[in-house]
């Protein structure tokens, strides 16, 4: 794990395309489910590295919204609007090019010297010490989620999002098994739906605050209706998924906090009335 993240830190300064940005953010999530979930207590040097990767995976975090934007306009073929698209698309393009220079700031020689020294500190610290069980720790993330009585709401397909990608990366942790291969499996379906309704839903709201909302532009109505169907998709999936109805029988659960691209309390109502027109 720390070598992978000393190879991800390093490609990333080397250049910020999509899939090195997309490496460091998800190595650098494991790593910190690692420190701060399985180890059993962090020193001061494991908190100052986590900081440091934090700080970075924010700016990164910015670039990989506008990769994923950007993938799903140009998956989108329908005729209404070419030009707002394409306007839509060219924003994208030139806001990730200012993210970008502001990300290659953080990544001076300095930074990246003293991240390594720290990762290699890091490492030698863990090697002796022995971990909590990581499939243990990735069933009580998924326990945690409050879900309400009724239907799934976009809040709650939002913390299931973020609980469900953290405890797949507490899984991969722990030494290979069936069940851990089983838990994983179920866990990568589930966050491929849900990640990808994410996506388009992150679209959508960058579109209508550009262009307008669905009275305003077909184009973005049009992204309603993939929405749409993009929500159901992951409401079936997170239904069928026992790995979800087991972690709902759990008792004393606390809400799971919503991830930073979300605004509580977001209807759902017009998205779902919508049908998946294309993708």
């Amino acid at each position: 794990m720390f070598q992978k993240m000393e190879r991800a830190l390093l490609k990333l300064s080397s250049g910020q395309d999509a899939e090195s940005v997309h490496s460091f953010r998800t190595t650098s999530r494991r790593l910190q489910t690692l420190l701060e979930q399985v180890v059993p207590e962090r020193d001061r040097n494991q908190k100052k590295l986590l900081k440091m990767l934090d700080r970075i995976r924010k700016r990164a975090g910015k670039l990989r919204d506008i990769d994923v934007q950007l993938a799903a306009l140009r998956s989108l073929k329908v005729p209404q609007e070419p030009r707002r698209k394409t306007q839509l698309m060219h924003g994208l393009i030139e806001l990730r090019a200012k993210h970008e220079k502001t990300l290659r700031k953080l990544l001076s020689k300095e930074k990246i010297r003293e991240i390594r020294k720290r990762l290699k500190r890091a490492s030698r610290k863990v090697k002796s010490e022995t971990g909590r069980d990581a499939l243990g720790v990735a069933r009580a993330m998924l326990a945690k989620v409050v879900r309400p009585a009724g239907p799934v709401t976009e809040d709650v397909l939002h913390q299931y999002r973020i609980a469900v990608k953290r405890a797949r990366y507490a899984a991969e942790l722990a030494p290979k098994s069936a069940e851990g291969e089983r838990l994983i499996a179920q866990l990568k379906r589930l966050q491929d739906a849900v990640g990808n309704w994410h996506d388009w839903l992150t679209l959508t709201q960058t579109a209508a605050r550009q262009i307008g909302d669905i009275n305003e532009s077909s184009l973005v109505a049009a992204l309603h209706n993939v929405t749409g169907g993009k929500f159901r998709r992951a409401v079936a999936a997170l239904s069928a998924s026992p790995t979800i109805q087991t972690a709902q029988t759990a008792p004393k659960a606390v809400p799971v906090s919503s991830p930073r691209s979300h605004k509580p309390g977001a209807k759902t109502s017009s998205i779902v009335a919508q049908t998946e027109t294309a993708a």
